[in-house]
């Protein structure tokens, strides 16, 4: 069994197990995903299935990354006659959420392409842990992605299951075809330091100073539960830190 929970060895072959069991569905204002420019104002059918390829102590959805729960199936057919359905309701699309989507390779790449063949615009909403092939396989239909970027701390983000240069590396490649944001949750004692934001900052701007970063505040969860949300001048001062060197900086959850 895979680190993530959801790959496994079958007939000589790596496969997901966690194909079509979607976990959540809803239909979401686009700017919850975050994305702050990209179709601002509209809608975008969002789903989830479970697993994680990471371990962040904080997440907000550990019902769904930690293991096994609760879901029903889908096909990649049905998810796409539900997103065109929604059209009327101001649906542009779909949205792979929740949990980490790039997990679920198979599922993605019979929905993605299809959808895009119909109009719907995919969107990602990633930790970007994935190898190069896998996301470059899928950003031919990629129109967004929202990339978790969690830390500039290369120990820290092993800590977590990580790595810093895998993900600055796809940030780097997803924003040369696709629309990116980026989404840093400042946790209290693991990234909340004007020293870690400035340096967060600078190695986002190298790529390009004009992708947006949004500054989000933390709230219990998971493991995390008894620890305090963070303040909230703080988010406000990290985010004045980035728009030193970046365009576009977003406070979140505050």
């Amino acid at each position: 069994m895979g680190y993530c929970g959801t790959r496994t060895l079958r007939d000589g072959k790596v496969t997901g197990l966690n194909y079509g069991e979607i976990t959540g569905l809803a239909l979401d204002p686009i700017e919850k995903k975050p994305l702050a420019r990209f179709n601002p104002g509209s809608y975008i059918l969002s789903l989830g299935s479970w697993g994680c390829n990471m371990r962040c102590p904080w997440c907000q959805n550990d019902s769904i990354s930690r293991g096994p729960a609760r879901f029903v199936r889908a096909t990649p057919e049905m998810i796409i006659q539900r997103a065109l359905e929604l059209r009327d309701c101001g649906n542009i699309g779909i949205a792979y959420t929740y949990n980490e989507p790039l997990i679920m390779t198979e599922f993605l790449r019979d929905t993605v392409f299809p959808a895009h063949e119909a109009g719907l615009k995919n969107v990602l909403v990633t930790n970007g842990m994935a190898s190069r092939g896998t996301l470059e396989e899928l950003l031919p239909a990629i129109d967004a992605l929202n990339i978790d970027l969690k830390t500039i701390r290369e120990d820290s983000y092993r800590r977590i299951g990580g790595n810093l240069e895998t993900v600055l590396e796809n940030i780097r490649i997803a924003s040369q075809s696709a629309h990116v944001e980026l989404t840093t949750l400042i946790v209290p004692g693991f990234n909340d330091s004007e020293e870690e934001m400035r340096e967060l900052s600078e190695r986002v701007a190298k790529i390009d100073p004009e992708i947006p970063l949004h500054v989000t505040r933390f709230f219990p969860a998971g493991e995390m539960r008894n620890t305090p949300p963070t303040p909230v001048h703080i988010v406000y001062h990290l985010a004045e830190i980035a728009r030193n060197m970046l365009k576009y900086v977003y406070e979140g959850n505050v």
